[in-house]
């Protein structure tokens, strides 16, 4: 008889989500789904709200990639008050590489989280190894001088981010227009020469490459199953500066095909004359698309994969060497393999570090010019704001009447850009792992989850909905009968 298998919930990820493969009688796989069943509406609750708070309260939506938020809303509040990039005047230089810095240190210490702590248990255990061993507290267990790296390179990034923002969680640093300190030459050397208990830069580029050590160690042992493991095409998006290369913190907005064909370029303000979004029934996250594409045709990938394969250089010299063994590898085609987005996650772990050392011997950052002047003159009421999260593109738009009160927020996040590409990384790996098998055993159901995490979702930040919200409500007696239902 058919049946459903339910993966409840999805293991090392941010937020909570579940998967459900349908199968029929001859356990043919007829479906597979990622189900997001979290909901919050931040973009409701920040109405009414001055809008200067709004980089402040919207970045508490997750407690992972923050200071990615935190400075999204800081641009669109630059646009808000008519000093942004939307009106052709530049960041102050000071300003754009202190938050800039805050970004770079975001990216090493997020990627590094997820690579190590929620990814590579299966790199080194198996994809099919017992739960309780695949884990980071049994690769602590294997290889404890490993670990206590990736906790002193974490341990450092959340620093900096301290240092930068005010806070190691939710920072303070960003104000309409500016940022409210430069970085003095005292925090500087702190983090170039380290001290006690905290690495310098040096040591951190040293330690960042560790990631594309034990990548490089895995995929010698399962080339095979790592090539051909739930290998998606999508289209590819990412900011990139006029060059063509990725930027995480500003440029103009890029997809490009599996032929390498760039589709669209635009600027990130114009983001919504190009695309759209669509709900379903099942997910409380939205599935956006390029219009003039549809829904299926138009989804696009984003985050570290998406950026690999469209930059062609970097400026600093370790990653170029590791970008170029990347694009090597399929002979500078579009790299559609689905754990090689791990690859891309340990070739911008060493990037960050590297982008993170150019920043610290800037002199700019001592910078006096912190903020330009304001004036109600300026003042336009709407904003967008755009950077490359450690997960992909994220989007913040935002607008306020008269009086400086937030009459509208929406926020389009990474995770939520990748929904499509997730769920079709789901039904591959159902029909890979799980058609037609008599017996059917937790590792292979594992294998849909290591699918997932190769995205590293952060489905905390992905969750709302447009128009109106699937809702059910049941009201259960002690014996499980339901009395009541109401559906909307």
């Amino acid at each position: 008889m058919s049946r459903t298998l339910v993966i409840d919930p999805v293991t090392r990820i941010e937020g909570h989500g579940k998967v459900t493969v349908e199968l029929d009688d001859n356990n043919r796989v007829q479906d597979a789904r990622l189900h997001v069943i979290e909901f919050r509406g931040f973009e409701r609750f920040i109405q009414g709200h001055p809008y200067w708070e709004a980089p402040m309260l919207l970045q508490r939506i997750c407690g992972i990639c923050f200071v990615s938020h935190h400075l999204c809303g800081a641009k669109a509040l630059d646009d808000m008050v008519g000093v942004g990039l939307k009106d052709g005047i530049p960041m102050l230089p000071t300003v754009e590489k202190v938050r800039r810095l805050g970004h770079y240190a975001q990216q090493l210490q997020s990627h590094v989280s997820a690579y190590f702590y929620l990814i590579a248990p299966e790199m080194v255990f198996g994809i099919e190894a017992a739960p309780e061993k695949r884990s980071a507290i049994g690769l602590a267990e294997v290889n404890p001088d490993l670990v206590k790296r990736v906790v002193d390179l974490r341990r450092w990034g959340q620093e900096l981010i301290a240092a930068v923002l005010g806070k190691k969680m939710h920072g303070i640093s960003s104000i309409p227009g500016g940022v409210n300190n430069n970085f003095s030459t005292e925090k500087r050397d702190r983090f170039l020469k380290g001290e006690e208990n905290l690495l310098s830069i040096d040591q951190v580029i040293d330690y960042a490459q560790d990631a594309l050590n034990v990548f490089y160690g895995y995929h010698e042992k399962e080339k095979k199953l790592i090539d051909n493991f739930g290998v998606t095409n999508a289209l590819d998006m990412c900011l990139v500066d006029d060059n063509g290369n990725v930027d995480y913190f500003h440029g103009k907005m890029r997809v490009m095909d599996s032929e390498k064909n760039v589709i669209l370029d635009c600027d990130y303000h114009d983001y919504l004359d190009h695309f759209s979004e669509r709900t379903e029934p099942w997910s409380y996250m939205k599935f956006p698309y390029l219009k003039d594409r549809g829904p299926q045709e138009g989804s696009v990938r984003v985050g570290p994969l998406a950026r690999v394969n469209i930059t062609n250089k970097y400026e600093t010299p370790l990653a170029q060497k590791a970008l170029e063994r990347f694009k090597d590898y399929t002979k500078g085609k579009v790299n559609d393999k689905v754990l090689h987005t791990n690859w891309a996650r340990a070739i911008e772990i060493l990037h960050s570090a590297e982008q993170i050392k150019a920043l610290l011997v800037d002199p700019d950052l001592q910078g006096e010019d912190i903020c330009y002047e304001l004036s109600d003159s300026k003042w336009t009421g709407e904003g967008v704001g755009v950077v490359e999260a450690p997960r992909g593109t994220l989007l913040h738009h935002y607008r306020a009447d008269q009086s400086g009160k937030m009459t509208y927020a929406n926020l389009i996040v990474a995770t939520t850009q990748n929904n499509m590409a997730m769920n079709r990384t789901v039904k591959a790996l159902a029909n890979e792992w799980l058609d037609g098998k008599s017996e059917i055993t937790e590792g292979m159901m594992n294998a849909i989850e290591v699918g997932i995490r190769a995205y590293d979702p952060c489905l905390s930040c992905a969750t709302h909905a447009v128009g109106q919200m699937p809702l059910q409500v049941q009201v259960v007696n002690s014996r499980g009968k339901v009395l009541s239902e109401r559906f909307r």
